[in-house]
């Protein structure tokens, strides 16, 4: 899991962001392969489960987003 492009720069979102469909929220590294992570929702991104550097399993959730309208 990857907040950022890279170590210097500002995270993708952050606690409080406002997303829409098809932003990035941060990268996944799978196979030394680099794989953007895109919002499925509009909203207000609530909670960021993973830091930067944290392993991820396939499936898990990594951000909680309060819908638009909801």
């Amino acid at each position: 899991f990857y907040a950022s492009p890279n170590p210097d720069s500002k995270p993708y979102v952050e606690i409080g962001s406002r997303v829409s469909v098809g932003d990035t929220l941060c990268m996944i590294e799978a196979m030394k392969i680099f794989n953007q992570v895109d919002a499925e929702v509009s909203g207000v991104v609530k909670k960021i489960l993973k830091s930067s550097g944290d392993p991820v399993e396939y499936g898990e959730t990594l951000f909680v987003i309060e819908e638009d309208g909801g």
